[in-house]
């Protein structure tokens, strides 16, 4: 196999791999012997008609296409290892020659890592975060630990309140007549839970148990129910039953069940110290958040468009593995929203760039500070990762070819500058300097009078080349070339 490399525009290149007559004709023949079983030829058993003879009746080609995809799975890996490149997109196959007894060539088009110019990254100022926490939050927390323990009561002398839980029978009208979906028996509604639309809960406080009302509503403009949308309604509502919550006391028994305190004062203040703690952890998320967009405001790259639909489709397939664990698949989650894969894809846009500007900064961090995982470090998220999927190290260290540890030792780099950039931020009153105002006055008018490459930063929590892992695919129409041709 031989591999060339032509640079392109916009951060793109074409790979150009040739590949031994040899080698295409061993995947011909591995095509063949894996689907003879399924071709029936005259005066042959099913299975047993010779490669030669199948080519005879249906044209030499007929093993071309699955030869072809054989051959690209296999070698196209080894080319963008070979070439040297640091590739950052799946690759736009296209076949160029597919003949017997000659060569296979074919090419790949994908798009490179691009070059960070690293602005100011030391001495970042970010604002300064408040970490106290106060005696309202204090109280806040524990109000919520009261309602998680909170017991429900039947509630039969008094109208109803925000926050009871009411059994409901109701009926929709629009314009004096009943619509679909309209009508409800016997239904659990939390008041100001905002399960109904707007306006409909509040106006059930002060009812009474078993006395009937109308409750006015307008649907919103943009209900999903397009015949509803916009329009004027009245529910007949009859409320059957009222609970609500009962908080237990705030004491030392309540203390000593919820926590490992038998006092009150005890269990305050280690809710204190948690929430001390929750907003340190959040406020050091915020810094590392806002120090890397004032570096990646201060620094300059340029995006291959390849690059960000790489990442957005790794998004979307991220979000699908997350429906399926909650017992959805894509396609009724579409029905749902009503939504498209191309438009999902346009929506998660923003946050591609964003993973990526903030990945390649980070990765540019490193290099310039020469932020390297060591072998113990190494050797430490390995035991993680053995422990978090049962496995033994040694098995899970064999199973790490070396793009993987590369990629790990990579991740640990990143992870390394995203603290060494923390760690020398300064706070304050976070202003926007005249030469950032003036940057960007300077690109918005240079955005309105020509068509620029997109300027991205931002980050990448896994490493983009993964998506260059997968294997490329291919449709019939690539590959559909012949020896006339």
């Amino acid at each position: 196999m031989s591999v060339s490399v032509e640079k392109l525009e916009k951060g793109m290149a074409k790979l150009t791999i040739e590949v031994d007559a040899d080698v295409f004709e061993k995947a011909i023949e591995t095509v063949y012997n894996k689907q003879k079983n399924k071709i029936q030829i005259p005066g042959f058993r099913k299975g047993k008609a010779p490669r030669k003879m199948v080519e005879r009746m249906y044209g030499k080609e007929i093993f071309f296409e699955d030869a072809a995809n054989e051959v690209i799975n296999a070698e196209y890996p080894k080319a963008a290892e070979e070439c040297g490149e640091d590739i950052v997109s799946n690759p736009d196959i296209d076949v160029v020659q597919i003949e017997a007894g000659k060569p296979f060539i074919f090419t790949a088009e994908v798009a490179l890592k691009p070059e960070v110019k690293l602005g100011k990254y030391k001495g970042v100022e970010v604002e300064k975060m408040d970490l106290d926490v106060t005696d309202e939050e204090v109280n806040a927390e524990i109000d919520q630990e009261r309602n998680r323990n909170a017991r429900t009561i039947e509630v039969t002398d008094r109208k109803v309140e925000n926050g009871d839980i009411v059994t409901l029978d109701f009926e929709g009208f629009v314009d004096g007549t009943p619509f679909e979906g309209g009508k409800g028996t016997d239904y659990p509604l939390t008041i100001g839970s905002g399960a109904f639309i707007p306006g409909f809960e509040e106006q059930l406080i002060g009812f009474e148990i078993g006395k009937e009302g109308d409750v006015n509503v307008t649907f919103p403009k943009e209900y999903q129910a397009e015949e509803l949308a916009g329009k004027d309604a009245t529910f007949k509502c009859t409320v059957k039953a009222i609970k609500a919550k009962e908080l237990p006391e705030l004491n030392d028994e309540f203390a000593s069940d919820v926590s490992e305190f038998e006092t009150v004062a005890e269990y305050k203040e280690d809710v204190k110290k948690k929430l001390a703690e929750r907003k340190e952890a959040e406020a050091k998320a915020k810094r590392e958040d806002a120090a890397v967009k004032a570096i990646i405001e201060d620094s300059e790259m340029e995006l291959p468009e390849k690059m960000i639909e790489t990442q957005q489709r790794q998004i979307v397939n991220d979000f699908a593995q997350r429906l399926q664990y909650q017992g959805m698949n894509m396609k009724q989650y579409m029905q749902y929203t009503g939504n498209t894969v191309e438009q999902l894809m346009e929506q998660v846009k923003p946050q591609a760039i964003e993973r990526i500007q903030s990945r390649l900064v980070l990765e540019a961090i490193a290099a310039a500070e020469k932020l390297e995982a060591s072998e113990e470090e190494v050797e430490e998220e390995l035991k993680k990762m053995a422990e978090q999927y049962k496995m033994e190290l040694d098995k899970v260290k064999e199973l790490m070819g070396e793009r993987e540890l590369k990629t790990l030792k990579d991740d640990l780099a990143v992870q390394k500058a995203a603290k060494f950039v923390v760690e020398n931020v300064k706070e304050g009153a976070a202003k926007k300097t005249r030469k950032t105002a003036a940057k960007k006055a300077e690109k918005a008018e240079a955005d309105a009078t020509e068509e620029k490459p997109k300027r991205t930063r931002k980050t990448a929590a896994k490493k983009t080349e993964e998506a260059g892992e997968e294997k490329p695919k291919r449709t019939r129409k690539t590959t559909k070339k012949t020896e006339e041709e």
